[in-house]
């Protein structure tokens, strides 16, 4: 299982927000750089990006932070939101993200994401976000009608690395992963899973880890490594099969 600790950009500090109200914000560390130079010696094989204000306003925002912490770290980073051009997608990679993290535009244009796949493969991650089982959009603001499970099959063999799924009502909560959502999504495709959304202990980090039979490869820890609920050794233990 691969953890990957998240670095949450909202107006240029690494932040967490509750259930992803942008307006519950707790600032855990106003230079992004250093927070990721610290993970990356921590032990941690990546590190997860989400530009906040680039979902919401429906373009990156936070290019100075993520340039820095791409500078900083010689471990792979993967980025999302407000990544919804190819145009975008490609200046991100060139300019060292590893992989690309697409949302919004995926239920908006899924035929860009195919084509993104097809021009930078293995580079293409598809971010479901849900709230209540329904898709969630526009930096979580909006909700849609299509479920997470549909819109996975959308991209069933056209290239897709990885997908993220979020359950909305559980980040930044620390009560747990939705490991049932999680292990149901992974069952309906055959593109690995990351859980998101709700890791506080070392034993949401096991449930995950032994969901790997499903499908489900990582997942993403924020707060419980802020507030040190989860530390950095402990996690990479459990991640390894201690």
């Amino acid at each position: 299982m691969i953890i990957y600790p998240a670095i949450d950009l909202k107006g240029g500090k690494c932040v967490r927000l509750y259930k992803g109200d942008m307006a519950q914000e707790t600032v855990y560390n106003d230079n992004p750089a250093a927070q990721a130079l610290e993970w990356a010696r921590s032990g941690f094989s990546w590190v997860h990006v989400v530009d906040l204000d680039g979902a919401v306003n429906g373009a990156p925002a936070n290019h100075s932070a993520v340039r820095g912490i791409i500078e900083s770290v010689d471990i792979p980073v993967q980025l999302g939101g407000g990544i919804r051009t190819m145009a975008q997608i490609e200046k991100w990679l060139a300019e060292g993200v590893s992989r690309v993290i697409l949302g919004t535009i995926a239920v908006r244009d899924p035929d860009l994401v195919k084509t993104a796949c097809y021009e930078f493969p293995g580079q293409i991650v598809v971010g479901i976000d849900a709230r209540n089982g329904n898709v969630a959009v526009e930096g979580w603001v909006e909700e849609s009608d299509m479920k997470a499970t549909e819109l996975a099959k959308v991209f069933e063999d056209v290239g897709v690395s990885t997908i993220i799924y979020t359950d909305i009502d559980r980040d930044g909560t620390g009560k747990g992963v939705n490991v049932v959502s999680t292990i149901a999504l992974a069952q309906s495709t055959s593109i690995p899973v990351i859980a998101s959304g709700g890791v506080g202990s070392l034993d949401d980090l096991r449930l995950v880890r032994d969901a790997a039979q499903y499908g489900v490869e990582g997942v993403i820890v924020g707060k419980a490594l802020y507030d040190g609920r989860v530390t950095p050794t402990d996690a990479i233990k459990v991640a390894s099969g201690s």
